[in-house]
């Protein structure tokens, strides 16, 4: 039922028999998710029980209460789908491989099956379990079309290196989900109800950043997000899309972070409804290639958020230009509370921190200035870095890291004309926004006052 390329074998454990655990992680859904498929497919092959555990970390890096909250209201939701598939699901608190370690012994667990994931610190995680257990591991691509492992064995140079492979094998991959089993073969494994309300009391980081009121997170709202995509803003993608004022962007890069909903779902729904239309492929380069190349450059590149992982040709250039005149210099609080000469960039700055949620052509224009105006590459990676994470919704992915990559650092980039500052980086201004969209507009709307997401 699940290709055997998504899946990937970690750890062979002792061979006996005995319960299978499912670590969800980055694929917070019941249905439509590879890894559970596997994990439910396993059960019933070895006639074992299954039972979903997700490890709530207190303090990961970047998360504050905006993104906990989030995601906690998804996860309930999983839990009242696993509950209807007769699959218990349990929260556990703490860090991750501890307490999944104790959780696996704890049950006489004998296969872990996890959601593939190419950032360091779910690496790291893995790392750490496959020395406190016995247990077999998989390891399930459920978040990349064609599995990151298969599209290449190795860091691409850009989409252009990506595509034709991605494009050889899409097509063996972009087939349609089987429906979730009810399981049969419960065991000892109580279908108890977790309480979520202490669940959002756990130590987190940056309780001061309240949640968001208009995205609702979950599958059924995912679901709902992609309808009004396909209705209402598909067909003009390709012409509005670089331009903020214009709601046709499809607003599901929080959803797919999150796991609330799977690419492949997306990339079937699209085809079916504006199959071959010019805006289903430039859609469709944005979902599959360019996402699919995040992951790619995040897991061959382990130093994927720092100036040490850009390429050569950019390194060398913003060395060359690292001691240039800056004409403005701002510090990381001037940056946080859009303290700027810049009302395009402060306005750009506000809507990520009013709403959750940066346009995606503002959060190129956003990074690069950051870059004009700090002391080096290296702390405009780390401001943009940090911004991203602490404000976005979509904050703490590869997509994330790589944007601020290639903003600053010419990932996945060619080198352009010479400049100060950038050296050969790409430069956008503000003279060249205003050019594309109602640069007045847009800053209207994210410095008045009286504009209902207000975040203090």
């Amino acid at each position: 039922m699940v290709k055997t390329e998504r899946v990937h074998v970690l750890k062979e454990g002792i061979k006996k028999p005995g319960p299978v655990v499912y670590w969800m992680s980055r694929e917070q859904r019941v249905n439509e998710n590879w890894a559970m498929l596997f994990a439910l497919d396993l059960s019933v092959k070895l006639q074992q029980p299954l039972t979903v555990v997700f490890c709530l970390a207190s303090n990961f890096p970047g998360a504050t209460l905006r993104h906990y909250d989030f995601m906690l209201k998804g996860l309930e939701e999983v839990e009242a789908g696993l509950l209807k598939k007769n699959i218990p699901f349990y929260l556990l608190m703490g860090s991750p491989p501890e307490t999944l370690a104790d959780f696996i012994a704890e049950y006489g667990i004998c296969h872990v099956v996890t959601d593939f994931d190419p950032l360091s610190i779910k690496r790291k995680w893995k790392g750490d379990l496959l020395t406190k257990t016995t247990a077999s591991v998989y390891e399930i691509d459920a978040h990349n079309i064609v599995p990151c492992r298969i599209a290449s064995q190795k860091c691409e140079f850009g989409a252009y290196t990506l595509r034709p492979k991605i494009k050889k094998r899409l097509h063996e991959f972009l087939d349609e989900y089987p429906m979730l089993a009810v399981q049969k073969n419960q065991g000892s494994f109580p279908l108890t109800k977790n309480d979520w309300i202490s669940a959002l009391q756990f130590p987190l980081s940056n309780p001061e950043i309240p949640p968001v009121e208009w995205m609702k997170p979950g599958e059924a709202a995912a679901k709902i997000a992609l309808q009004t995509f396909l209705d209402q803003k598909l067909e003009r993608y390709n012409e509005k899309r670089n331009d903020p004022n214009e709601d046709a962007t499809s607003q599901l890069s929080p959803y797919l972070h999150f796991g609330h909903i799977s690419a492949q779902r997306i990339a079937l729904e699209i085809i079916k409804n504006l199959p071959g239309n010019p805006n289903t492929e430039s859609f469709l380069e944005e979902l599959i290639v360019r996402r699919e190349l995040s992951d790619n450059f995040c897991f061959y590149n382990h130093q994927y958020d720092s100036f040490e992982g850009f390429p050569q040709w950019a390194r060398k250039t913003l060395n060359e230009h690292r001691h240039d005149e800056r004409e403005y210099l701002y510090g990381f609080d001037e940056f946080e509370n859009a303290r700027t000469h810049d009302p395009l960039w402060n306005a750009a700055q506000l809507e990520m921190v009013k709403s959750g949620k940066m346009h995606g052509y503002m959060r190129m224009y956003w990074a690069k200035k950051i870059l004009e105006w700090t002391q080096s590459p290296e702390e405009a990676m780390d401001f943009s870095i940090r911004l991203n994470d602490r404000y976005q919704l979509d904050g703490r992915d590869p997509n994330g890291y790589v944007g601020c990559a290639w903003s600053i650092g010419g990932v996945h980039d060619r080198a352009w004309a010479e400049r100060p500052v950038f050296g050969k980086i790409r430069f956008m201004n503000y003279k060249g926004c205003k050019r594309k969209f109602d640069v007045d507009k847009y800053t209207r709307k994210w410095l008045s006052k009286t504009n209902p997401l207000t975040l203090f």
